[in-house]
């Protein structure tokens, strides 16, 4: 028998481990699992666990308001270790890109646990962009024993950092075995959220999606890109911009401020991962910052701008499935209203394959550990 102990905080994370958590429970002769969550996002992160039926073993249940990466960090490393030190997990898997990732992947190699990755090896080698997730990346992966790569691509950024390769398994994104499971039980699925959206855009010749977060987009890349946003809801007055905003004071001063007031800009709280899935599904164009989303909506067949200048994610880059405009207000405008008016185009892309795999990502990484 194994000892596993998968731990995560956020709701990307939670979205990205679900799939695994239920691999593992199909061997239950071979594989003691438990869950824990520190809750670095606490709303947010219990809806997913809800929607995949996931019931941790152990909830740190750290947030505060106005946390830092300082008191985040030293609370994550503190906390984790009676819980390892208790269940001494012979394999802890982490995730991804957080601070609840590399915090505690130090926890682990503290108490001598073997250290599994998963979306292992992406790379913007900009230590400040993503902040801090780049070097949370990179702190990980000197600490990991196991790296589960998404792409050949986030292989050969390992190999350049003289990771051994019998330790690098590509396995395609856990992400894509999440959005297949998804998008069957939204079929189904109705929520006062989904109504809203539905009574809100029902006028509407087609929805563009928003989402944006990033930390280095705060200040003038956000009115940059809410600038953007209000030239394309004036120039396509037939079309719905829906942007669930963010929470962070940071991003919903600009946005209120400058796309409050306008007709075709709807402006919705965070979604629950189900709402969003089933948004995502019936929009004709996403324009984001998030990394998630790049890996998800070409499995959609949905076109992507994203309003970053860098990504770790440069497969979807070169695939074509989605196109790179930083917070440039006419590059993201002039390519959203080309996208949107140029049949041609949008087919191609939308017709694109995914990199990020085939949805068996999971089925992948239970076979690897079993064979440890």
């Amino acid at each position: 028998m194994k000892k596993v102990l998968i731990i995560f905080g956020t709701r990307p994370e939670a979205i990205k481990m679900a799939p695994i958590i239920n691999e593992f429970k199909k061997h239950p002769n071979k594989i003691t699992l438990k869950v824990c969550i520190t809750a670095q996002h606490r709303e947010m992160l219990d809806q997913v666990l809800n929607f995949f039926q996931i019931i941790p073993d152990y909830d740190l249940d750290i947030m505060q308001t106005g946390q830092n990466l300082y008191s985040l960090t030293s609370k994550i490393i503190q906390s984790l270790k009676p819980i390892l030190e208790n269940f001494g997990p012979d394999y802890v898997f982490v995730h991804g890109d957080t601070t609840t990732t590399m915090a505690s992947s130090i926890a682990s190699f503290y108490s001598g646990s073997k250290v599994c990755h998963v979306e292992a090896g992406l790379r913007t080698l900009n230590k400040l962009s993503p902040f801090p997730e780049e070097i949370n990346r990179q702190i990980t992966s000197r600490i990991c024993d196991y790296h589960f790569a998404p792409t050949e691509s986030s292989k050969i950024n390992l190999l350049n950092e003289n990771i051994l390769p019998e330790n690098i398994l590509v396995t395609g994104n856990t992400v894509i075995d999440a959005l297949f499971e998804s998008v069957k039980r939204v079929k189904s699925y109705n929520s006062e959220k989904i109504d809203k959206i539905v009574s809100l855009t029902k006028n509407s010749k087609e929805i563009i999606l928003v989402t944006g977060h990033r930390r280095e987009n705060h200040g003038d890349g956000f009115i940059k890109i809410c600038n953007a946003l209000k030239e394309i809801a004036i120039e396509l007055p037939e079309s719905s911009i829906v942007y669930p905003v963010h929470l962070n004071p940071k991003v919903l001063k600009p946005v209120n401020e400058i796309l409050g007031n306008i007709k075709n800009i709807h402006l919705l709280s965070p979604l629950s991962y189900p709402d969003f899935i089933w948004l995502m599904n019936k929009s004709k164009l996403i324009i984001t910052d998030s990394g998630g989303v790049q890996e998800e909506a070409p499995s959609l067949g949905k076109p992507v701008l994203v309003m970053r200048e860098t990504t770790e994610r440069p497969e979807a880059v070169e695939a074509g499935t989605v196109i790179l405009v930083g917070t440039k207000k006419d590059l993201i405008v002039s390519e959203a209203l080309d996208l949107l008016s140029n049949k041609k185009r949008y087919n191609k892309m939308s017709k694109l394959h995914n990199p990020y795999g085939d949805g068996k990502a999971s089925i992948k990484i239970t076979n690897f550990l079993n064979k440890l």
